[in-house]
């Protein structure tokens, strides 16, 4: 039985993107996901001895007590995000097997693979830009291969403040962008100092839309669409996950090694040294 339909795959196709909407299983899927998340909150709060109420487990409050712990200290909201990754159900989710027939329903008969470093719970904490993704092409930062596909699935219900995923409908048929190192970015961390250069130009190019999705829905989008993440103005963490696919038997792939993430260090820069230019040139 196909997961998607002909007019979704066509879609995709066509417009670098497609929603499948209620693709996870909320009880069997997601849920255990948010009781896993519910549980680390309470015990980094009991490990660093901050008080937090005593909340039982409810979807829709799976984060109850984490904004406690981000105002108390920083670091201990970047534990959670650390250990989120490590629990079971999450690693389950990435590694459904549903998932990996919708990648080869999309792309063929072919070899799929989850890139090393390329599949995590993001984070996104109410007013605070410094580790939003800007403009980018998933491609450059996860180069296993070309025709992967990103799969990303909100943890709650997304809504204008929260910062929905902006993408740039058919911009993956401009193929890879030219990238930098740039001033612009310098206050960003790691990966996040990379940027496409002559961004503006390139982003005003298409049209931006910002899907509103719920938990269970799944946000694809081919890794050499142009997205960035929204800006969360709300009052609460946006939570969402987000995995990788790609294909072992890609060409571009194949030649260069399928490189892991640029977050364990791969340099992009000598990777795809005909798409960048020097920081200098900077971007605008």
């Amino acid at each position: 039985m196909a997961l998607i339909t002909d007019e979704q795959k066509a879609l995709f196709h066509s417009q670098g993107y497609v929603i499948v909407s209620g693709f996870y299983d909320l009880e069997g899927e997601i849920y255990p996901v948010l009781e896993g998340i519910h549980g680390v909150i309470d015990r980094v709060a009991r490990r660093h001895g901050v008080p937090v109420p005593e909340s039982a487990f409810r979807p829709e409050s799976f984060d109850a007590n984490y904004d406690i712990l981000l105002k108390a200290d920083r670091a201990y909201a970047g534990e959670v995000y650390d250990l989120v990754k490590q629990i079971p159900a999450f690693l389950r989710l990435i590694c459904n097997q549903r998932a990996e027939d919708l990648f080869r329903e999309i792309r063929g008969a072919c070899m799929p693979g989850i890139g090393a470093a390329s599949y995590g719970i993001r984070i996104d904490n109410p007013n605070e830009d410094k580790f939003r993704s800007h403009w980018h092409q998933e491609f450059m930062f996860q180069p296993q291969s070309i025709d992967g596909i990103v799969f990303w699935t909100p943890l709650l219900p997304i809504t204008p403040d929260l910062g929905p995923v902006i993408v740039l409908p058919k911009s993956h048929a401009d193929g890879l962008c030219v990238y930098a190192r740039t001033a612009n970015y310098a206050d960003k961390q790691g990966a996040y100092q990379i940027g496409i250069h002559d961004e503006d130009r390139v982003v005003g190019k298409h049209q931006q839309i910002a899907p509103l999705t719920q938990p269970g829905d799944l946000l694809l989008m081919d890794f050499l669409t142009i997205h960035s993440s929204g800006v969360n103005r709300s009052h609460r963490a946006r939570w969402s996950v987000q995995n990788r696919f790609f294909n072992f038997d890609d060409a571009v792939g194949y030649k260069i090694g399928w490189k892991p993430s640029v977050t364990v260090g791969t340099r992009v820069e000598d990777v795809f040294p005909d798409h960048f230019v020097d920081a200098s040139q900077g971007l605008n």
